[in-house]
């Protein structure tokens, strides 16, 4: 078995990090076996060697390899691209097709940007792994295919699992193995290493000399953040090789060819900042719950005023509130407790003489508009709300002779709740 210096000269791997050096070795040791591998890492830190190096030291070397980018694929089509159509499957298919998984029989598929599939060419992905058959759009005849798959993304997976855009199941089933490529900015050394590299390939394509850095540009290039990864720094060296004609590169012409230069490396100051963001918006988000909170408590208080409102009894404390809504004052109060549910305790300034108040809701089961009772009772004793509601409706009913659409009227509830709470009752 080659060592990871071989592969690295036999692939064109450049760089000595550790974290590279290990994904090599797991891609060696997982070669020989025919377990599903799952290659995860930033857009552009080249997954792709690592599906290329198993299929090269497997089996399967002889056999079809075949990369497929996913998210390149149209939704509509893709599942007539991986598995294949029947003729006349849908409208354009004039003939049978033999799909990817068809095609590579006995060798190896690297899905790209896996995290992209549809969940329904997922379902149809995870019956391949299980058991090696799949159906062509359009056929009922179950097919069987011997495939390797090796699948790559640069999705965090286990999000996408929580909000429903991958199947948990098959990301088990890719994932036997999964091998992690760092990002470039993790690479230390290894991005001067890359970039002089690319230099040197751009100089022999062109025809021209190689670019150089100067001290500063290089510590500048070691510290960018490379969001891009391996392919925005060889487009970088690309891009000066051919239009600068002075080959000694300083650090300012080498920043006026990198994007948002000022975004550098380290980054614990934006992670600060990005903390500190969140914290602002969770704490503006908690203000406005506790303000919903504050109007819901004098929106209850200034309901129990209304009900004494035509006794000229309005809660002071509250006035500010009520002028807002209704305009004007008033200099009746109504002393309560803090709880607006407590009983409330009403200064009758005609009579002078106190009472106790209770808010009591006939039937919290509205049936119509006005199918509610919401009453009050000058009493003694305290009694429950049912006790109250036959007490309420008995004096309604004795006021106006029995004449059950009167009563109603004067409870502010409907005739027909008024009957079913007679029947209720057995009043």
């Amino acid at each position: 078995m080659e060592n990871v210096q071989a592969i690295k000269r036999r692939f064109e791997i450049i760089g000595n990090d550790p974290k590279l050096n290990r994904a090599i070795e797991k891609a060696i040791q997982v070669a020989p076996t025919d377990i599903s591998v799952l290659v995860t890492g930033e857009s552009g830190v080249g997954k792709e060697s690592i599906p290329r190096i198993i299929h090269s030291l497997s089996h399967r070397k002889h056999g079809k390899y075949i990369a497929v980018n996913c998210g390149a694929i149209p939704e509509g089509t893709i599942d007539s691209e991986l598995f294949g159509h029947e003729k006349g499957a849908f409208t354009g298919a004039v003939g049978t097709r033999e799909g990817y998984f068809e095609e590579a029989n006995g060798g190896t598929i690297f899905l790209d940007e896996v995290g992209e599939l549809p969940l329904t060419t997922q379902v149809r992905l995870l019956r391949i792994l299980e058991n090696g058959e799949f159906l062509k759009v359009g056929s009922s005849k179950v097919q069987k295919t011997d495939i390797r798959i090796i699948a790559a993304t640069n999705v965090n997976m286990l999000d996408s699992i929580a909000k429903g855009k991958f199947r948990e199941d098959l990301y088990y089933r890719l994932s036997t193995v999964e091998i992690t490529l760092p990002p470039l900015r993790e690479r230390g050394e290894d991005i001067h290493l890359l970039f002089r590299k690319f230099s040197s390939d751009f100089a022999h394509k062109y025809n021209m000399p190689p670019i150089r850095l100067s001290t500063d540009a290089t510590n500048y290039l070691l510290r960018y953040r490379w969001n891009g990864n391996i392919r925005q720094l060889r487009n970088v060296a690309e891009e000066i090789s051919v239009l600068e004609t002075n080959r000694e590169i300083n650090l300012q012409t080498l920043q006026s060819y990198l994007p948002n230069h000022n975004k550098q490396l380290p980054s614990v100051i934006n992670q600060k900042k990005s903390e500190n963001d969140f914290s602002s918006e969770r704490e503006i988000l908690y203000k406005i719950l506790f303000d919903m909170r504050n109007d819901l408590t004098d929106l209850k208080k200034l309901t129990l005023e209304l009900l004494k409102h035509d006794k000229g009894q309005v809660q002071e404390t509250n006035q500010p509130l009520i002028q807002r809504i209704f305009g004007g004052k008033s200099n009746d109060t109504i002393d309560y407790s803090d709880n607006p549910n407590d009983i409330l305790q009403i200064e009758n300034k005609n009579n002078h003489s106190s009472s106790t108040f209770h808010p009591t809701i006939i039937d919290d089961t509205i049936e119509d508009d006005d199918d509610y009772l919401i009453a009050e009772t000058v009493e003694d004793e305290p009694l429950n709300l049912e006790e109250q509601e036959v007490e309420l409706i008995k004096r309604a009913l004795d006021r106006n002779n029995g004449k059950r659409k009167v009563a109603a009227e004067e409870l502010g509830i409907s005739e027909r709740t008024l009957y079913r709470k007679i029947k209720q009752y057995n009043l």
